[in-house]
C-alpha cells in the first residue's frame, strides 16, 4: 500500500523555520484518514453506519527536526486490534535523507451515536476482518 506524503507548510513551521511539534499529531491523522480510504472504510463511510471511531491516546517521539518545504513519507500499520480498540503506529520519514523523523501511535475505540461502546466484530464485521489482517503480527 503507498504512504501517505506531506510537503511541511510555510504556517507549520516557527521563526526559525523548524515544524512546530504540534503539527506532527496532525500529520497522523491526515495518514490515518488516507490509509482508511485506501482500505475502503473512510470515515465518511464508519460514520454514515453510525460507527464513530475517538482518538483516546496519543503518542509521539520526535527524532529529528523538519523544515519548511521538506517533504515527509508517513507509514501507517494497524499496531493493534482488539476488536474493542485499535492502536495505529505511525512510522514519519524524511524522503530525502530516508531517515526517521518522528514514530508515534494513537489509540481509539469504537462507539455509536449515541457515545455508546460497540463491538467492531458485531456491528461492523467487515472492517474488523480487514483490520485483523493487516495487524502487525506479534
Amino acid at each position: 500500500m503507498e504512504n501517505y506524503i506531506h510537503k511541511v507548510a510555510y504556517y507549520e513551521t516557527d521563526k526559525m523555520g523548524v515544524t512546530h511539534h504540534s503539527n506532527y499529531i496532525r500529520w497522523m491523522e491526515e495518514a490515518r484518514v488516507d490509509f482508511l480510504d485506501k482500505i475502503g472504510f473512510s470515515y465518511r463511510k464508519l460514520e454514515e453506519s453510525g460507527v464513530i471511531s475517538p482518538v483516546i491516546g496519543v503518542e509521539c517521539e520526535y527524532k529529528i527536526s523538519t523544515l519548511f518545504d521538506d517533504i515527509v513519507e508517513i507509514k501507517v500499520e494497524v499496531f493493534e486490534f482488539s476488536g474493542v480498540k485499535l492502536t495505529f503506529k505511525y512510522t514519519i520519514i524524511d524522503t530525502k535523507t530516508k531517515k526517521i523523523v518522528a514514530i508515534g501511535k494513537t489509540k481509539h475505540c469504537f462507539i455509536n451515536q449515541q457515545n455508546r461502546p460497540i463491538r467492531l466484530k458485531k456491528e461492523y464485521p467487515e472492517l474488523a476482518e480487514k483490520l485483523e489482517e493487516l495487524a502487525i503480527k506479534k
